[in-house]
């Protein structure tokens, strides 16, 4: 856990970086930095690690005082990310990511077994890149280099400092996927800062949202913020379309999904719609002989020509956000999609199943998308 405890940070003529700042930050928590230009984000992140030294007030690691660790000991033991990843250009890409395993004493032999396990965590072949230099490198590349040197010594967390800013939009999108899903495999503690509210919301547990002067405006979770801005900067700063990007960060869940009953593929007509009115459903979901959902039957369609089964095109994984939901739904013209947990069906969500999660988005679990 990062405590901050009534933290200042002064400039030389007195006026605040920081003013008076506490917040806590939970382990394996994704904590967000986010404010203009001028707000304190980056002097935050940085008197975590002591590159910058508070005025007053204390900063506690796990009950530790930071102010207490020798200053480079304890930046070996927090990984840290800038834009570019930071990388020491005279130097090839292993090299890079060993820096700090050879700082610790670490042999050539494990030190040589975790940068190619480093770099195929962050999706680059260690036979393509090992030898390579950075200006060899897109910068895509260079940030996965980064946070692979971030990552070098199994830091405790990572502070990350804009690490996207400076990639095209495309790289930054698949970037901020990447990096969310590899953080949810590895749970570690990240500050990560940024001035765009869009990246905070998508990667953030909780958000911190900062204005000029140092001034903590809300710290709470991206559902949290959208429903119930603190104040009207924070309001202004999400933007007139926070309803619209609740989507984004609102997890679909199993009290949003229909489950009408499941009768085997080739029941009859009769049986269908007797299975249907007990069950009160309009629709009867078709399973195949391995137990599979595979389609549905809308009741009121049986007619002369029998039960038409509208097969399922495409599974919608249960915790994504309702904005992808709604796009399947868009993209497919239909008016429900089948909801699978890993490969088991749970449930079909409908237009009226996506109101409804709307409708109770506030303070919802975040989606895994």
């Amino acid at each position: 856990m990062i405590e901050l405890r009534s933290v200042t940070k002064s400039y030389s003529d007195g006026q605040p970086a920081v003013d008076d700042l506490s917040m806590e930050i939970a382990s394996h928590e994704f904590c967000v930095l986010v404010g203009p230009s001028g707000c304190g984000k980056t002097t935050t992140l940085k008197m975590i690690n002591r590159l910058v030294e508070p005025t007053s007030g204390e900063i506690l690691i796990d009950g530790v005082d930071v102010m207490s660790v020798d200053p480079v000991e304890l930046r070996r033991g927090i990984g840290y990310v800038m834009q570019q990843g930071g990388l020491f250009p005279h130097l090839r890409v292993a090299d890079n990511v060993a820096a700090v395993p050879r700082l610790l004493g670490w042999d050539k032999a494990r030190i040589a077994a975790r940068v190619e396990e480093l770099l195929e965590l962050v999706g680059l072949e260690p036979d393509r890149y090992l030898r390579r230099f950075p200006h060899e490198l897109s910068g895509g590349e260079r940030q996965r280099i980064g946070v692979a040197r971030a990552l070098a010594a199994d830091p405790i967390m990572l502070l990350m400092d804009e690490p996207f800013g400076a990639v095209d939009p495309i790289a930054r999108k698949r970037l901020q996927e990447e990096f969310k899903e590899l953080q949810g495999r590895l749970g570690k503690t990240v500050v990560f800062v940024t001035h765009d509210i869009e990246e905070a919301l998508f990667l953030g547990d909780r958000i911190a949202i900062m204005h000029r002067g140092g001034v903590l405006e809300q710290y709470d979770t991206p559902q949290a913020i959208l429903a119930k801005p603190a104040s009207p900067f924070v309001a202004e700063f999400v933007g007139a379309d926070r309803d619209l990007q609740r989507l984004s960060v609102t997890a679909l869940s199993l009290e949003d999904l229909e489950r009408p009953p499941t009768a085997p593929s080739l029941t009859p007509d009769e049986a269908l719609v007797a299975i249907g009115s007990q069950a009160g459903s309009p629709r009867v979901v078709v399973e195949n002989p391995a137990g599979e959902a595979v389609g549905v039957v809308e009741l009121d369609e049986i007619g002369a020509a029998g039960a038409l089964v509208h097969p399922f095109s495409a599974a919608l994984p249960l915790g994504s956000s309702l904005k992808r939901a709604l796009a399947a739904m868009l993209e497919r013209d239909e008016g429900y999609l089948p909801v699978t947990d890993g490969d088991r069906y749970v449930g079909l969500l409908s237009l009226e199943g996506l109101h409804g999660a709307m409708r109770r988005s506030a303070g919802s679990p975040p989606p895994s998308d």
